[in-house]
């Protein structure tokens, strides 16, 4: 019978020598039966779009797998599912140290945090801000923080528990560059339902756009340049720089009609799709903090509680993108390892069940390692230069 996993689980596996790891595998399924294809994630080859495909052993056989969902994006899905509690006024989790990055343009502010930043701690957004007219590498507190080494990382706990359980790594830095490596790493693969075929017969298609106005316009440049000019500050730059060479097409803009074609990826048939997750203790046991054994441990449950409680919010929505609608196919298997080839099967992880195992583990941590979380937020003002050279047309170079 499985068992509810409690703080004293986590606690013994902060202890050195204990579990390895604690894994979630659930099996999932298209919404709308076997019969529907899938959209796994896209990825850039060149000038192509192309999806990953992997061999993969599953029942004691190799087969050829694609990947729907990536490590780095399911990384992202628990950040935003914590984000998502603290923006609904969860108690505990709002009070969560945690970096926010402001920008101003326009009146319209725009307020970004460590959970949801590239780099986390060490992003060049929080990099390159100010807090009360000091530069960020200048404040005392963000230095501590960035001079944490895993072997005491008691400075930047105070100020990105994030950063410390999600991982980050100081690349931009001259030296003593710090590195944090993810606890919790997790992807979803689908086994290819025709493992003859796939890879070279994609199903290829694209929706078509129908203008109810026309199908087609017929507009001289200068005509082109006066509809570029009413919208210039809602229109990319790519635009803009196309209508000053006189090489803008109605199309750009939105008008006219483009018929079906073949030319993008569709989904995938899958005979399988498997979300798997990993949190691996012995990554969080090579974290110290300088609290003596005890409470080091203690803040490791907290950490483990903590993507603990991420992954039970992240897992109860299965939204991954545009024709990737899936369901659970069965409960989640939850397994912890505890040594020599043997498991302990535990109960599915749920949101209510993690929010009183971060509650515990939080209390636990505050008592014996003096951890507190009072609603510590370091407001950074966002560089004016960034929010003035944005534009989401163009990619970066």
């Amino acid at each position: 019978m499985s068992e509810t996993l409690t703080l004293d689980d986590l606690l013994t596996a902060a202890q050195p020598g204990q579990a390895s790891t604690l894994t979630s595998v659930t099996r999932l399924a298209p919404a709308a039966g076997e019969h529907a294809s899938v959209a796994p994630a896209r990825y850039t080859q060149g000038n192509n779009a192309v999806y990953v495909y992997e061999t993969r052993f599953i029942d004691g056989e190799p087969v050829l797998a694609v990947l729907i969902d990536s490590k780095s994006s399911v990384a992202n899905r628990l950040e935003t599912a914590i984000e998502d509690a603290i923006a609904a006024g969860h108690p505990l989790l709002t009070k969560m140290p945690r970096v926010e990055v402001t920008y101003e343009a326009d009146g319209v502010k725009r307020v970004f945090t460590d959970l949801t930043l590239p780099h986390r701690l060490f992003d060049a957004h929080i990099r390159a801000g100010t807090v009360d007219g000091t530069p960020t590498t200048q404040v005392k507190e963000y230095v501590a923080a960035r001079d944490s080494t895993p072997e005491d990382a008691w400075d930047i706990l105070q100020v990105s528990p994030v950063t410390v359980a999600f991982g980050g790594w100081d690349s931009h830095r001259r030296a003593r560059q710090g590195r944090y490596p993810s606890v919790l790493a997790g992807e979803v693969i689908g086994v290819l339902a025709d493992q003859d075929a796939a890879v070279n017969n994609e199903a290829r298609h694209s929706g078509a756009r129908v203008d109810p106005v026309a199908a087609g316009l017929d507009i001289d440049q200068k005509d082109l340049k006066k509809l570029v000019d009413i919208q210039k500050g809602e229109i990319g730059k790519g635009n803009v720089d196309k209508a000053k060479a006189g090489r803008l097409k109605p199309s750009d803009l939105g008008f006219g009609s483009i018929p079906p074609g073949t030319e993008n990826l569709a989904g995938v048939a899958t005979r399988e799709i498997i979300r798997s997750h990993v949190l691996s203790f012995a990554l969080l046991r090579r974290l110290r903090f300088g609290k003596g054994p005890e409470g080091d441990a203690s803040i490791r449950a907290l950490l483990a509680a903590l993507l603990l409680n991420a992954l039970a919010r992240s897992d109860s929505e299965l939204y991954l993108r545009a024709n990737a609608h899936l369901v659970e196919a069965g409960q989640p298997v939850v397994r912890m390892d505890v040594r020599g080839g043997e498991t302990r099967d535990l109960a599915p992880l749920t949101i209510a069940a993690m929010d009183e195992l971060l509650t515990a583990a939080y209390e636990h941590a505050h008592r014996t390692a003096g951890v507190s979380w009072d609603g510590q937020v370091l407001k950074v003002t966002g560089n004016p230069v960034v929010v003035t050279a944005a534009d989401d047309s163009t990619e970066a170079e």
